[in-house]
C-alpha cells in the first residue's frame, strides 16, 4: 500500500510544493493534547546507515512557483529523515564536555531550574530567546508568546534579523507594509524588463529561473552582481546585461539610476504625483549622481547605467518592469537606505501597485515571511504589529487574555543580543531555535565566546549542530515531513504543511516544549501543542494587523486555496498589494532622499605578505544556510564537500595563488583556511567565500558585527581580508578539517 501527503520543501522560501510517498501507510496527524506517536527506539534510527534510502520519496508538484521542478537539496530533502546523526533524545552536557541521554522530565526539570535561578539573580531580561526563519508560523508565533509571558523577557530575536531586516524596514519606510514580493511570483512571467540586484536565484532557488525566461527572451534581464554568478551568466547571448559594480557601491548605482530616469524624462510623473510623497526632495538627493561619476564610483560604465535606466522605462510602458532585490544589496551597514534606494527608482517609473509591473524582495530562509510577522522580532508583536504601539500591545493582551502590562517593551535586535552573551547586564540563560548561531552570524568567533560564557545553553535541533554542540542542553525536536502546521512564501502566500512520517519516540514539537516550559512556570495565559489551535489564535491576534491572517484556515489551505495577506474575515486575499494606494494613512507612498555613508577604515594589514581585498559572502547551489542539513547529504557534500575562496586569475597571479593552491582569509577578526578557486567570474579586487561551512572554513570568521542603525542587519558583504598563500605547515590541517566537514 502507498500512502503520499502533499506538502512544501524545508528549505528557501520559493517553497516549491513536493509530494512525499511512503511505502507504508502515513501516520495521521495528532490529535491536540496527545502524546507524540510511537516511533522505532532511538538505537534503531541511529543504526541506519548513511548510505540508507530515504524514508519517503520526493516528487515535485505542479504549483505556481515551481511548476513541478525542484532544486538538488529538495530531491534529496528526505534522505535527513533517517539520518544515523539524528537527535532523538534529550543530551546533557557533561563537566567532560561530552553530550549523554538524559529523560525529558529531567531535561525540563533542568531548564526550569535554570530559568528560575536566572530570574531570581539578574532579572527577567537574563533570560533570551534566538528563534529562526524556519519555524512555523505556528512556532514563530508562540515563541514570542512564550518568551514575553511564560519567560517575561524582552530579549528575543531571531536570524531573520541577518536576512530580511534591510528590505522590510525600508518597505515599511516606503510603502507602510513589508511583504516580499506584494505580487504572485507568476506575474514575473509576462515582464519585459527585471533587473535584479544582488540575488543570484540560479543557484539559491534554481526553479525561480523560469520565470525570468519571458525579460530573457525579451533581450530585458539585468543583473547587478560584482560576480558573473549563474544568475548573471542568464544574461548572456542577447538575454540582457550585467552589471558588475564595486562591492558595496550598489546604492551609488541606484541613485544613478534614478538620476537618468528623472534627468532623461523617463520618470511616470503622472504617477509621482497622484500615488507618492518627497519627489522634489528625492531630485535634490540625487543631483550629484550623475552616470559619468557614479562609474567612477562604481566601475560600472556610464553607457550601461543610461542603457539601464531607458530598459526600464521603456518596460514600463510596453510589457512591464520589475525590480527585485537580494540579500546582496541588503546585507550592508547601509541596507535599508540602499533598499530605499532601488525603491525610490521603482516609484519615479511608477512600477509599484500596477497590474503588470512591481517592486520586491526575495525572501530567503522558507518562512521568513511568516516568521517575521508573528512575533519572534524584537521589536513586533503578532499581525506584524509594532509592540509600542498602545493599541496592538491591547489587541494581543486581550486575546492572551492577560493584563497589557505583563507584555515586556521592545528587546534587542540580533546582534546586540548576541553581544550581550554572558555579560553582566546581559544574557545569561539562552534558548535558541532553528538557527546555527555559531555558523550563521557576524564575528562567529566572538559569538562562540559568548555562547561559552553563558549560565546555561539550551538548543533545539534534530542534528548536532555547531551551536547544539556548544549547549549544555540538547533538545530533540521534529522535522518538517514529522509536523504539521502553516508557512508563508516569497510571495506573502500562506502554505500548509502536512505530516508525512512518525517522528522519533524521544523527538518533541517546540509547540510541546514551550507548553510544557511555560505549564511548569505557571505562566499567564495557554500554550498549546497542537498547530491548528494556535493557528487559530493567530488569526485572532493578527486581526486588524498589517499582516492579517484572521480569514485564513486549515479547511481552506486544504482544499487548495490560494491565501495571500492581508487576510481579513469575509475578505478574498490580497494576491497583489497596492493596487489601489499605499499602506500609509495618506494611501501615498514615500519617497525618502538617501546618500552613501562613509564605512568605518578597516584595520591595517600587518601582514606584509598578505594582499588587502574585498571579501564577499554567499550560498553554492548544493548547500543550504549554515550548512547544518546539507552537509549531511551525501550526494550534496560529495559535490561541494568544502568552502573555496574564489579569486580572479590576475589577482591570484600576483600573490603567487595558483588553483587548489591553500590560501590564508584572515583580518583583526579572525582568519579562515581554505583552497584557492581561480575565476574570471569576480572582480580582480575581490574574493568571495561560502558561508555554509563551519570553524577553520567559516566566513562569518570575517565579517563584521557593524549593523545598519535602521534594521539592524550586519555587514554581511563588505568586509576587508588580508589573502596570502598559506604557511606550508597549515595545509595539511586545512585538508584534515575539509575531509571532516
Amino acid at each position: 500500500m502507498t500512502t503520499s501527503a502533499d506538502t512544501h520543501c524545508p528549505y528557501c522560501a520559493l517553497q516549491c510544493a513536493m509530494t512525499l510517498t511512503s511505502p507504508a501507510a502515513l501516520t495521521p496527524a495528532v490529535k491536540p493534547g496527545s502524546d507524540p506517536v510511537p516511533a522505532p527506539s532511538a538505537a534503531a534510527v541511529t543504526a541506519v546507515p548513511a548510505a540508507a534510502a530515504p524514508a519517503l520519496e520526493v516528487s515535485g508538484r505542479d504549483f505556481p512557483t515551481n511548476r513541478g521542478g525542484l532544486c538538488r537539496k529538495g530531491w534529496t530533502s528526505a534522505s535527513l529523515l533517517n539520518h544515523p546523526g539524528r537527535v532523538t533524545e534529550p543530551m546533557l552536557k557533561g563537566s567532560d564536555g561530552v553530550h549523554r541521554p538524559v529523560s525529558w522530565d529531567d531535561a525540563l526539570k533542568l531548564i526550569i531550574a535554570a530559568v528560575k535561578d536566572t530570574r531570581a539573580r539578574y532579572g527577567a531580561d537574563a533570560v533570551g530567546v534566538f528563534g529562526g526563519g524556519g519555524l512555523t508560523n505556528e512556532k514563530a508565533y508562540m515563541l514570542g508568546k512564550f518568551a514575553r509571558l511564560a519567560l517575561g523577557t524582552s530579549r528575543i530575536d531571531y536570524n531573520g534579523r541577518f536576512c530580511m531586516s534591510s528590505a522590510a524596514a525600508a518597505g515599511m519606510r516606503a510603502f507602510g507594509v513589508d511583504r516580499g514580493l506584494p505580487f504572485p511570483l507568476e506575474d514575473l512571467d509576462g515582464a519585459s524588463t527585471i533587473l535584479m540586484l544582488g540575488s543570484n536565484v540560479a543557484e539559491t532557488m534554481p526553479p525561480f529561473v523560469q520565470h525570468l525566461q519571458g525579460a530573457r527572451d525579451a533581450g530585458g534581464l539585468i543583473v547587478v552582481d560584482p560576480r558573473r554568478s549563474a544568475t548573471a551568466a542568464f544574461t548572456s547571448d542577447g538575454g540582457g546585461l550585467h552589471l558588475q559594480p564595486l562591492p558595496g557601491t550598489d546604492l551609488i548605482l541606484l541613485l544613478g539610476l534614478s538620476h537618468v530616469v528623472i534627468h532623461e524624462g523617463l520618470a511616470d510623473t503622472g504617477f509621482i504625483q497622484a500615488r507618492t510623497s518627497g519627489f522634489e526632495a528625492l531630485v535634490r538627493s540625487v543631483n550629484a549622481f550623475w552616470p559619468e561619476r557614479v562609474q567612477s564610483l562604481t566601475g560600472v560604465p556610464a553607457d550601461l547605467i543610461r542603457e539601464t535606466a531607458r530598459r526600464l522605462a521603456h518596460g514600463a510602458t510596453q510589457g512591464g518592469s520589475y525590480i527585485l532585490t537580494g540579500r546582496g544589496v541588503e546585507q550592508h551597514v547601509d541596507g535599508t537606505d540602499t533598499a530605499t534606494a532601488a525603491i525610490n527608482l521603482s516609484l519615479l517609473l511608477g512600477l509599484p501597485g500596477s497590474a503588470r509591473s512591481g517592486y520586491g524582495t526575495l525572501t530567503g530562509q522558507g518562512n521568513g515571511q511568516g516568521g517575521r510577522e508573528h512575533g519572534q522580532k524584537a521589536d513586533q508583536l503578532p499581525g506584524y504589529r509594532k509592540i509600542t504601539d498602545p493599541a496592538a500591545r491591547a489587541h494581543v493582551a486581550k486575546v492572551w487574555g492577560v493584563p497589557e502590562s505583563l507584555i515586556p517593551g521592545p528587546g534587542l535586535p540580533a546582534v546586540q543580543l548576541l553581544k550581550s552573551l554572558g555579560q553582566p547586564d546581559g544574557v545569561r540563560c539562552l534558548f535558541v531555535h532553528a538557527s546555527n548561531i555559531a555558523v550563521a552570524s557576524p564575528d562567529a568567533n566572538a559569538v562562540i565566546a559568548g555562547l561559552r560564557s553563558l549560565d546555561f545553553l539550551v538548543v533545539c535541533d534534530f542534528f548536532v549542530s555547531e551551536t547544539a554542540a556548544e549547549a549544555d542542553l540538547i533538545l530533540p525536536v521534529l522535522q518538517w515531513a514529522e509536523e504539521e502546521g502553516t508557512l508563508t512564501n516569497l510571495e506573502g502566500r500562506v502554505l500548509r504543511r502536512r505530516r508525512a512520517l512518525q517522528p522519533p519516540a524521544g523527538a518533541r514539537s517546540e509547540l510541546w516544549i514551550m507548553a510544557r516550559i511555560a505549564e511548569a512556570l505557571d505562566a499567564p495565559s495557554t500554550y498549546s501543542e497542537d498547530p491548528e489551535t494556535v493557528f487559530e489564535e493567530l488569526r485572532l491576534a493578527s486581526a486588524g494587523g498589517l499582516a492579517d491572517y484572521s480569514g485564513i484556515d486549515y479547511d481552506m489551505l486544504d482544499r487548495g486555496e490560494a491565501a495571500y495577506w492581508p487576510y481579513p474575515a469575509g475578505s478574498t486575499g490580497t494576491p497583489r498589494l497596492f493596487l489601489d494606494g499605499f499602506a500609509h494613512a495618506d494611501g501615498k507612498a514615500v519617497m525618502t532622499p538617501v546618500a552613501p555613508r562613509r564605512r568605518r577604515a578597516p584595520a591595517a594589514n600587518p601582514d606584509s605578505d598578505a594582499k588587502t581585498m574585498t571579501l564577499i559572502t554567499g550560498r553554492l547551489l548544493e548547500h543550504y544556510q549554515s550548512g547544518s542539513q546539507t552537509r549531511r547529504v551525501s550526494e550534496l557534500l560529495e559535490s561541494q564537500p568544502e568552502a573555496k575562496m574564489q579569486i580572479h586569475p590576475a589577482a591570484a597571479a600576483s600573490m603567487g595563488i595558483t588553483d587548489g593552491s591553500f590560501v590564508s582569509v584572515a583580518n583583526e577578526r579572525g582568519e579562515v583556511l581554505c583552497r584557492a578557486e581561480l575565476s574570471t567570474a569576480i572582480r580582480p579586487e575581490t574574493v568571495f567565500l561560502p558561508f555554509h561551512f563551519p570553524e577553520l572554513e567559516s566566513a562569518n570568521r570575517l565579517t563584521e558585527a557593524a549593523t545598519d542603525p535602521i534594521s539592524g542587519m550586519p555587514e554581511f558583504k563588505f568586509n576587508k581580508v588580508w589573502v596570502r598563500v598559506a604557511a606550508n605547515g597549515l595545509q595539511h590541517s586545512v585538508l584534515q578539517t575539509s575531509e571532516a566537514s
